[in-house]
């Protein structure tokens, strides 16, 4: 059983983890950058530990500093939270070979979904619709395989990193004129964003909906979905918006990809908190690629299920069951999540130029055009 967690994360998730953990009787470790040291997180967990200086590769994405930690206060386990080294297939390892607890599935389980093409390959194999696309990892140029691919799906098509996330290393290609330029600016991204340049292509959906399928598994081969995140009001391919239940989808529609999402984990043998992301379009759900986390975004199935997550994830990690079957959850009332970008005014407007062939002035440009800040909150109508 685990009685001490090591938190190796920051902010609002460390504060969710910590409410959970004490829930259950289970003592936490608060690890900190050097900024960090008057952060809420801090001062409420039983321990706390500095791990490095304000930059995050010094601190939070510093592994053997967080396991030196975990071994200083004789920790049991250690969670992730989500971002940083929440989906770190290295990250998991180095916890397994360290005799500690990691919250979430295993390294090798994470391999295989950290890889987009593999975790398309793995969902295919286990009966999950997904996106017909490129099924290897495209050449430094369009060669004829890839040409031929692409002329059986149609134009337009996505590219997308490999292993890119967070709406970034993605681009639509209208046309073939455009091809080789827009892979070139695609890897580019992705080698500065993510330090590995391979992409891959999907059929493009015009206008689809972006819903993803909660679910929760365990060491003995039970799983079991929490319904459906409406994700679809997006801003530069980041969720804005999240809500459920999702409107114009029937229960039964969700309920069957769900029991779909549930067997593939089962036979995935993936353990722990987990999210499906699906494009939805005239009635048929295709596979995007699997978080392998908790979400920013559980709020709002917590609220309608009346089930809290992250402390059932940690007593799957316990090595217990799932505390619930799959008959005893059901979603009652409706709950919004909202994300709220503070953006540079003048650089948005500028943009919004851009947007539409206008051309503006280079210097016009911030740097800090993506967010400056950011809130999310949480409402539920019962």
């Amino acid at each position: 059983m685990i009685s001490k967690v090591l938190i190796a994360n920051r902010g609002e998730i460390a504060l969710r983890v910590m409410r959970a953990c004490k829930k259950l009787g289970i003592k936490t470790v608060a690890v900190h950058s050097t900024a960090d040291r008057q952060l809420a997180h801090v001062k409420l967990a039983d321990e706390s530990v500095c791990i490095g200086g304000p930059n995050p590769k010094e601190s939070y994405l510093n592994m053997p500093s967080i396991i030196s930690a975990a071994e200083l206060t004789n920790s049991d386990a250690i969670h992730p939270g989500y971002g940083f080294l929440s989906e770190s297939e290295m990250f998991a390892e180095i916890i397994e070979t360290n005799k500690f607890k990691f919250i979430g599935p295993t390294s090798k389980v994470l391999n295989k979904m950290g890889d987009k093409i593999k975790a398309k390959k793995a969902m295919n194999d286990f009966g999950v619709p997904c996106i017909p696309g490129y099924d290897g990892v495209l050449p430094e140029q369009p060669n004829k395989e890839m040409l031929k691919k692409i002329d059986e799906i149609g134009y337009p098509i996505m590219l997308k990193a490999i292993h890119g996330g967070g709406g970034r290393g993605m681009m639509i290609v209208e046309k073939k004129s455009d091809l080789v330029n827009s892979m070139n600016l695609v890897r580019t991204e992705a080698k500065n964003a993510f330090g590995n340049g391979d992409l891959y292509f999907e059929k493009y959906y015009d206008n689809p909906r972006h819903i993803e399928i909660q679910i929760m598994s365990d060491e003995h081969g039970n799983a079991v979905h929490f319904g459906e995140r409406d994700c679809s009001m997006q801003r530069r391919n980041q969720k804005i918006i999240e809500e459920t239940q999702a409107c114009c989808i029937t229960r039964e529609e969700i309920n069957k990809i769900g029991a779909i999402c549930s067997e593939a984990c089962i036979k995935l043998g993936y353990t722990g908190a987990g999210t499906f992301e699906f494009l939805y379009q005239d009635g048929q759900f295709s596979f995007i690629e699997m978080n392998t986390r908790i979400q920013v975004e559980h709020p709002v199935t917590e609220l309608v299920t009346n089930t809290d997550l992250i402390a059932e994830q940690i007593n799957v990690a316990s090595g217990e069951r799932l505390s619930m079957k799959q008959e005893d959850i059901s979603l009652k009332g409706h709950a919004i999540e909202c994300r709220i970008n503070a953006e540079d005014p003048k650089t948005f407007h500028t943009l919004a130029w851009q947007n539409r062939g206008i051309p503006c002035t280079r210097g016009s440009r911030s740097k800090n055009r993506y967010a400056c800040l950011q809130w999310v909150f949480c409402a539920s109508f019962l």
